[in-house]
């Protein structure tokens, strides 16, 4: 998700105004550096007293091409914002510790990543460990005597581990899958070790999974979300996915496990579920254990459910909700969970109590709420919008009012024309109502005529929910004046459980008529220009971009398509979490007799090119392990084969993502360019 335009200065308001780039010229658009170098909101947490809150924001330095990250506290009533840190490399993590008396934090300023403590006004930091090549993440244990860290550890042999005389070769032997995830050649897990916390840092502590090959948490993304301790310290929750190679590839069944730290004995709490389980989180009293849990082995988009364990006994919390349950965190009195829930393309605070099971909607609004944290009868949460990012705001948990705690951007955005975001319904072919956020430019003028682009969400099941993106940015586009159009078809959580699940096998079918029907139906609004339509996406949107460009009917004057699949069974034969590939496919290639895969294969957007005649950009990180970028490639070839009008934008160094300033201000340059290009 990308970024902006213009160098901008960096300023210090007071209060809720904070420091954000200033637009040179007074009321203006917002241009990819302006979006490039605002303040980034990241995590927060509320003091004990629940008076204080400290959180984190990341600052984007274009030259630099480095995001600088400082700590800052601030009342729980918005006031009295103070920066506690002050250039220390590698800050994140901030959580309250000592009731409320200091903060814990992670930091690279000795080197590696390792636990630090200080005050709360940032003075006498303490470094609290001290491991040998660092650690990814920690969580003290309630009585703060013990400490959890994520450490990584070496997975498999080496060439030169196998040929001692070969200490220079680089070349890896490959026996099994999952050689690769996501970014990384699999040279490493990460795996939780258990430390006495005491005055001298932590050198070394117990590795809970010892001798064992398995992640815990799991690749890529997981972290200290999937530990949790019971209230008296002596077990320990975690998540882990125990398989390795092929039959890793091959399943996503996860599940919670119980260490006992006393006896150094482990259990399996979820055995017999077949799909995901995550997330566990041990109530305040300690009699209950509750995690988010999938269903079917191998899908990894199933429904999130809500389940909780007391005795032994498991509970379907949220049995005949079709909507994904996802962060939760427990009530004061463990008689009800909060969570965070999509639906309807909105991501609001919910609550639910554990004896009626009766699930209680606490926000509404057009926005996306992206944390939770419950502390002293308070509720802290992330929230951001298409047109405004992240900020903290305090939620009353009984009538849901939001009241803003920081507003780090506040002194750019109100240079800004206000942007308007509508909310369309829209009949499909199949006779459904199809949510469709239409995005205005500033001083929308009906009476004229603007450009529009249709956005194809990836996923591909994903909402297309109120985030604000640092790459795919709703306002962005429309400040340079194009109308967006942004779909949440078939395919999408947040409609219940048969409109999120109708993608499956069916990647050219329903999910692409309704990105037609959108463009239709919008297309005859007098101010919308149907000689001067886009279409762009990423990933599974990319792939929709390639698919479109061989069915469009001469709809669209431009395509863009960023990390897209274009040759369906090269994508089946070179991803690396083979069970995505089997559900959403419907199978192998060679299968000849399974009718939902050989569908599948037979509608590949390769084999369209023919019908291709539009111009296209393609763009691909070359570090994008889930959808190589020979995808990109081929693409790119085929156009210029066909005398497509064509560019490539290729990163040597970028994943799935395009995360590095510069890089991501070359991305919004080249999309921009693009479009205007073709559009304008």
């Amino acid at each position: 998700m990308k970024i902006k335009r213009q160098i901008a200065a960096l300023m210090t308001a007071t209060t809720l105004a904070s420091t954000s780039p200033v637009l040179a010229d007074g009321p203006a658009h917002m241009t990819p550096e302006t979006m490039l170098t605002l303040a980034r909101v990241g995590s927060g947490a509320l003091s004990p007293d629940g008076k204080l809150v400290v959180y984190s924001v990341g600052f984007p330095n274009i030259q630099d091409n480095k995001i600088r990250t400082e700590f800052f506290t601030i009342s729980a009533q918005g006031t009295g914002r103070t920066q506690i840190t002050k250039a220390i490399p590698g800050l994140s993590s901030p959580r309250w510790i000592q009731q409320g008396r200091r903060i814990s934090y992670l930091s690279s300023e000795s080197g590696a990543t390792q636990l630090w403590t200080m005050r709360p006004d940032g003075s006498d930091r303490r470094q609290v460990t001290n491991i040998e090549g660092g650690i990814s993440d920690y969580l003290y244990s309630p009585d703060e005597k013990r400490l959890a860290y994520i450490k990584e550890i070496k997975f498999g042999k080496s060439a030169s581990d196998t040929y001692p005389d070969l200490p220079k070769a680089t070349g890896r032997v490959i026996t099994d899958l999952m050689y690769k995830h996501w970014d990384e050649w699999v040279e490493t897990i990460p795996h939780i070790f258990i430390a006495t916390v005491g005055d001298a840092p932590i050198t070394s502590g117990k590795d809970i999974l010892e001798g064992e090959p398995y992640e815990a948490p799991t690749k890529p993304f997981g972290g200290s979300e999937e530990l949790s301790w019971s209230p008296d310290g002596n077990t320990l929750a975690y998540s882990s996915r125990k398989k390795v190679g092929l039959d890793y590839a091959l399943s996503t069944n996860t599940d919670i496990y119980l260490y006992n730290v006393i006896a150094g004995s482990t259990i399996n709490a979820t055995e017999g579920n077949g799909g995901y389980d995550t997330h566990p989180r041990f109530s305040p009293d300690g009699r209950k254990l509750s995690w988010i849990s999938m269903e079917r082995d191998g899908y990894e988009a199933d429904l999130k459910r809500l389940f909780v364990m007391e005795l032994g006994k498991k509970t379907y919390l949220t049995e005949g909700f079709e909507y994904d349950v996802d962060e939760t965190v427990w009530a004061p009195d463990s008689k009800s969970i909060y969570f965070l829930c999509t639906k309807h393309a909105e991501t609001q605070l919910w609550q639910v109590p554990l004896g009626t099971k009766k699930i209680r909607q606490i926000t509404t609004g057009q926005h996306d709420y992206t944390s939770i944290d419950f502390t002293a009868g308070k509720l802290l949460a992330g929230r951001q919008s298409m047109i405004v990012p992240k900020d903290l705001y305090l939620v009353d948990p009984k009538t849901g009012v939001a009241q803003a705690i920081t507003a780090e951007n506040k002194s750019t955005l109100d240079q800004l024309a206000p942007i308007t975001v509508e909310k369309r319904w829209l009949k499909t072919t199949s006779g459904e109502d199809m949510l469709t956020w239409v995005v205005l430019p500033p001083h929308f003028d009906k009476t004229k005529k603007y450009p529009a682009v249709l956005f194809c969400q990836g996923g591909p099941q994903s909402p297309v929910s109120q985030f604000f993106s640092y790459r795919w940015n709703m306002r962005l586009m429309a400040e340079q004046g194009y109308i967006v159009i942004a779909p949440n078809r078939h395919g999408v959580p947040s409609f219940g459980k048969a409109w999120n699940e109708q993608i499956s096998g069916d990647y050219s079918g329903q999910n692409i008529q309704d990105y037609l029907t959108a463009v239709d139906e919008l297309k005859k609004e007098p101010y919308i220009d149907a000689d001067r339509l886009g279409c762009v996406g990423a990933s599974y949107g990319g792939y929709s971009v390639f698919y479109l460009a061989g069915v469009h009917q001469k709809r669209f004057k431009a395509f863009i398509a960023h990390a897209g699949i274009f040759n369906l069974e090269m994508q089946y034969m070179t991803t690396e979490e083979m069970w995505f590939a089997n559900w959403d496919m419907g199978g192998a290639p060679w299968d000849k007799d399974n009718k939902v895969a050989q569908r599948t294969f037979a509608n590949s957007p390769h084999r369209l090119v023919a019908n291709w005649d539009t111009p296209i950009l393609v763009i691909h990180g070359e570090r994008d392990y889930r959808i190589l970028a020979g995808q990109g490639m081929a693409a790119f070839n085929a156009a210029k084969l066909r005398g497509i009008p064509a560019e490539l934008l290729i990163y040597p160094d970028e994943n799935h993502w395009i995360l590095r300033p510069q890089n991501a201000l070359l991305w919004q340059r080249t999309f921009f360019g693009w479009l205007d290009k073709y559009l304008k």
